[in-house]
């Protein structure tokens, strides 16, 4: 066969190749400022899934249980919210979907007109999480997306013969800077149609303690989650961290209301990242941040809901009253003829 003279490339290869371009940038970026930062998105790699999987079984971390009563408990209520037409229920950061096989049973027993939407950036875990989903629900219609949320909601809301309702659970929203979280409902309430529903998880307020121990927990997996950012230089772009020289710590700042975690180095030192062909330099107790836990009053939620323009429906707590997830509805003006 001829040489036509041109390739097409395959849309996994560049992504796989963007995301890793990605990671070194802001790598780079980030262990070059002062003070030090790395994103926590970039703790999950298969690694990383696996541990906060490993996390949410623990006794200290709430969050997984809680979410997981509301669900249990309101999964029926909720989905009477989306009328009797077909839906299509959009999953924004499924994780190992357990927390979304709750509410999918309950919508399989109503035998309603589904289709589990889930969306992500990454191909490899859209087929785990498709091929597992359609293994725990026999029947289950499916219509995967991979791509950016927006993007893939922008696309989903061309068809208005369907109600969508997006779930973003687990408190991943906390993971947002107060001015982030209103940029991104704002552009999840422009990518959706009027009647849409949101479904989102918030860890609210409480007391210091279990906070502190939620996120320090005695088997030190959450430890290993953090540190897995160091772990993950090491093996993708050839770091020389020795974890051992390194300790993970959280803490929690009582006036931005954010669990704080951090990875410290407990010496002087400096690493060598040799696919960025540099080395950092670490002084002793020098942190480096890796993620924000914000924790909400519901107060703060509600504002949050009027300042992008969604109206509650409704608002869900555990027994406790730790947790929340609260159900909006997309409200827009009709244009002026």
């Amino acid at each position: 066969m001829n040489d036509p003279g041109y390739r097409v490339l395959d849309p996994a290869e560049l992504a796989a190749a963007g995301a890793l371009r990605q990671f070194s940038l802001d790598v780079l970026h980030g262990l070059s400022e002062k003070p030090k930062r790395l994103p926590s998105r970039w703790i999950y790699d298969g690694v990383g899934s696996e541990l906060f999987s490993a996390i949410c079984e623990l006794d200290e971390y709430y969050p997984t249980r809680c979410e997981a009563e509301i669900l249990t408990r309101h999964a029926p209520e909720i989905l009477g919210h989306t009328g009797t037409g077909p839906i299509d229920i959009v999953d924004l950061g499924a994780g190992d979907g357990r927390k979304t096989s709750i509410v999918l049973t309950a919508t399989l027993k109503q035998k309603r007109d589904v289709r589990y939407v889930p969306i992500d950036i990454s191909q490899s875990a859209m087929q785990g999480l498709v091929k597992d989903m359609r293994t725990r629900h026999a029947g289950l219609a499916v219509g995967g997306l991979v791509g950016e949320y927006f993007d893939a909601l922008t696309w989903l809301s061309q068809d208005t013969t369907r109600r969508n309702l997006v779930m973003f659970l687990g408190s991943n929203i906390g993971n947002f800077s107060k001015v982030q979280t209103r940029v991104f409902l704002r552009q999840l309430w422009e990518a959706l149609n009027p009647g849409d529903l949101v479904l989102i998880g918030w860890d609210l307020k409480k007391d210091i303690d279990l906070l502190l121990d939620a996120y320090n927990d005695a088997k030190g997996v959450t430890a290993q989650f953090n540190l897995n950012l160091l772990a993950r230089i090491n093996r993708d772009l050839g770091g020389e961290f020795d974890l051992k020289n390194f300790r993970h710590y959280a803490t929690y700042d009582v006036y931005s209301g954010a669990v704080e975690s951090y990875i410290v180095s407990m010496v002087r030192q400096s690493v060598a990242v040799r696919g960025l062909r540099i080395s950092f330099d670490f002084d002793e107790w020098e942190p480096i941040h890796t993620e924000y836990s914000y924790k909400y009053l519901q107060s703060d939620i509600r504002t949050m809901a009027a300042d992008t323009g969604f109206e509650i429906v409704s608002e869900y707590e555990d027994s406790r009253r730790w947790f929340t997830d609260t159900l909006w509805r997309v409200t827009k003006e009709k244009p002026r003829a």
